[in-house]
């Protein structure tokens, strides 16, 4: 078992919180746990989304965009405390989704409703490997949105996961699905480079707990699980949970996949950017043992969680 579903609310405080991001896979496990410890909640959503959630007598919804700032007036009127996890992978200029936008003005925009709104208490979404001189435009831009929490006068909390797995992943499909319809799974570079894989709901209780610690205002947390793992070992123990004895592989060298990726990130459907690229070979791994002390965890293994997500 991954994780619990249900989440105790020990000291008994319901409060009203607004979600952003609440239709993305970490934000609808979120919701569930906010819902099942009794909370109230408010999930901005823009007009075509709003059927991604599903009825709940404690869930209601507020028709908005994060980047536009006018359709926040009013949308956390009272609200206790904001969670906030928009956030992109990949840019797509030509529609107007980059990481400055969907990053930077983003929460601009949300801690300014905080402001004006009287919201104080305020958890936020970045990701492991975030920092001031980062390689990508990623981590810069997630950076950049720490800092503009850290300045913000807010009960602020940050949590930065490591990859996110569990059922429903865009991670754990895009490797079931190449195990099962390829003989031979392609593999950029060596495969030995580190991730270490976190339990969607482990990084979902934590958020729910937050709420009513306040021990955890001004602090960040890096989330990962209890082991890291090559990129060849994850996907052998994805293999050997879809029942799969051998997972055959075929590593790409760098020199021949770098100038293939310039050339073609541009397509939309072209599977990996650059800077991806830089990401997936800097590894993802973290130290985890503040955050699961702080939230009373153990953390889960990809090994151990991945049965229950294919």
């Amino acid at each position: 078992k991954t994780g619990p579903r249900n989440v105790d609310n020990p000291k008994g405080k319901i409060m009203k919180v607004f979600v952003t991001g609440g239709t993305g896979f970490v934000g609808r496990e979120i919701l569930g746990q906010l819902l099942s410890a009794g909370h109230e909640v408010r999930a901005l959503v823009r007009d075509a989304s709003q059927d991604k959630l599903s009825g709940h007598q404690n869930l209601e919804t507020h028709i908005g965009d994060v980047t536009d700032a006018a359709s926040l007036v009013g949308a956390l009127d009272g609200c206790d405390a904001v969670i906030h996890l928009v956030g992109i992978i990949r840019e797509f200029p030509g529609r107007g989704i980059t990481f400055k936008k969907m990053h930077v003005t983003a929460t601009e925009n949300i801690l300014e409703a905080c402001d004006e709104q009287e919201v104080q208490r305020f958890l936020h979404m970045s990701s492991n490997g975030t920092r001031e001189r980062g390689t990508t435009a990623y981590h810069r831009t997630k950076w950049q949105a720490e800092e503009l929490v850290r300045a913000s006068g807010l009960d602020w909390t940050i949590f930065r996961p490591s990859l996110i797995f569990g059922r429903g992943s865009e991670f754990v499909k895009m490797l079931t699905e190449l195990i099962r319809r390829v003989p031979v799974v392609p593999v950029i570079g060596d495969g030995q480079y580190r991730m270490q894989p976190v339990s969607v709901e482990q990084v979902a209780v934590s958020f729910v707990k937050a709420l009513a610690m306040p021990e955890s205002i001004g602090k960040t947390y890096h989330q990962g699980g209890s082991e890291s793992y090559t990129y060849d070992a994850i996907l052998d123990l994805t293999g050997k949970a879809m029942g799969r004895k051998h997972v055959t592989k075929v590593h790409q060298p760098l020199f021949m996949i770098k100038p293939m990726i310039k050339m073609l990130q541009g397509f939309e459907q072209f599977p990996i950017t650059e800077g991806q690229l830089k990401m997936l070979i800097e590894g993802n791994v973290c130290d985890p043992d503040e955050w699961a002390q702080a939230f009373g965890l153990v953390p889960i293994s990809y090994a151990d969680g991945i049965g229950e997500c294919v």
